[in-house]
């Protein structure tokens, strides 16, 4: 093997384990799909259409069947996002000996793990803010650090049961990515408490926790700075605003400016048990998946009848699609006004997947490695005008939020 083609298989693997271990959020998602993309013989195309659960309704007592169709729906994941990063080297950079161990270090700590950290970074970034503004659950005080008045961490549990009440298995798999500020509110609110001593130490020592209200805590300054939209003084139109499993809610013709990601709720609209569908006591949270005027659309769909029926009453009766008429609308926040939004959920919540990008039939030094389902292409070609070696860095995934009942915002 040439030196230059063993250093550029050298970068691969640099720069891969470098990527696995920066990869904050993506890395805690769902990535079961990854190895359904370009399969040798049963390539897919960029979409991959994932099954969702069937949902039923009960029947109760012994009258005639109320026999119900199978309706399954499913949920795209697309790989369409390619992003990379550039480098260029003259041919002194590249004299090194890359079987030499202090070599490989150097040339790692000067040139790959920089490249890298852009890279994941802004990949980790993009996926953590695209996850949180598909969350409609959002719980804790906005304009107050989880923690800094007078200790007080119930968001903490508030998010957990949130999670817990859309259904999310309560196993060792869920996360809580947090910025260093809340973290260090946290720990202090927490000081006094008791916990186990490996947590004791790390949070005095480190000034983090491991592990609380069953989520593994990263702290990650990544998490998302929401800005509220500049008029969410707004009310309902006064007939029509919705429609059973629609996904609209028009407001009045005068009414709002909101930004996607905002997040309010609807006077009399309570969120039902998935399964029992009797009230959980709270008004029902919808988020914006786009900025609007005059109407929004949201997520959840307002399903106010059925196996998938969301909403009901306060006292758990079924709405009718009168109730949301002439409505105030509550929104998390004040207009214009931007919070930080740490997330809490639960694996399966999201998806991340990454592909092998194709190696070309005239590049001579192009490879691709693949680490814990993150694949990267490096390909190096010759600039003879410039004696130089020009490089570049290629992933391409998708992300998908598959179940947004199973994380929750917690807002500072």
């Amino acid at each position: 093997m040439s030196n230059t083609l063993k250093v550029i298989d050298m970068i691969a693997k640099e720069g891969l384990a470098i990527a696995h271990e920066k990869a904050t959020f993506i890395s805690t998602v769902n990535r079961q799909f990854d190895d359904s993309y370009g399969k040798s013989g049963e390539k897919i195309g960029s979409a991959l259409r994932v099954r969702e659960p069937n949902q039923y309704v009960r029947r109760q007592g012994s009258r005639v069947m109320d026999v119900q169709e199978q309706v399954e729906s499913t949920q795209t994941i697309t790989m369409a996002t390619q992003d990379g990063v550039d480098m260029r080297f003259n041919s002194s950079e590249l004299l090194l000996d890359v079987d030499s161990p202090s070599a490989v270090a150097a040339f790692s700590k000067r040139f790959i793990e920089p490249a890298m950290s852009v890279l994941v970074s802004g990949i980790d970034g993009d996926c953590l803010q695209t996850a949180t503004q598909d969350t409609y659950n959002v719980v804790g005080t906005a304009g107050t650090v989880v923690g800094s008045s007078s200790g007080d961490i119930t968001a903490l549990g508030h998010a957990r049961a949130r999670i817990n009440q859309g259904l999310a298995p309560k196993d060792m798999n869920r996360s809580l990515q947090i910025d260093s500020v809340t973290m260090a509110a946290i720990v202090n609110a927490n000081k006094g408490l008791f916990t186990p001593d490996n947590q004791i130490k790390k949070a005095f020592t480190e000034g983090y926790y491991g592990r609380s209200a069953m989520a593994d805590f990263y702290e990650n300054e990544r998490t998302y700075t929401h800005a509220v939209g500049s008029d969410v003084t707004v009310s309902t139109s006064s007939s029509a605003a919705v429609t059973d499993g629609g996904t609209n809610i028009t407001m009045n013709s005068t009414d709002g400016n909101i930004n996607k990601g905002d997040v309010f709720t609807v006077a009399g609209v309570y969120a039902c048990h998935p399964e029992t569908k009797r009230s959980l006591g709270y008004l029902q949270q919808f988020v914006a998946t786009a900025a609007s005027t005059g109407a929004v659309t949201v997520s959840p769909a307002t399903v106010l009848t059925g196996a998938k029926q969301n909403v009901c009453s306060s006292a758990s009766a079924q709405l009718a699609v009168t109730a949301f008429d002439s409505q105030v609308l509550t929104f998390v926040g004040t207009a214009s006004t931007s919070y930080r939004h740490n997330l809490m959920y639960h694996r399966d919540a999201f998806a991340f997947v990454s592909a092998d990008l194709p190696v070309m039939d005239d590049a001579h030094k192009c490879v691709v490695k693949r680490l814990d389902g993150l694949s990267m292409r490096v390909w190096m070609a010759s600039d003879i005008r410039n004696d130089e070696l020009l490089i570049r860095l290629d992933v391409i995934y998708g992300f998908k939020t598959f179940r947004p009942a199973w994380a929750t915002r917690i807002t500072n």
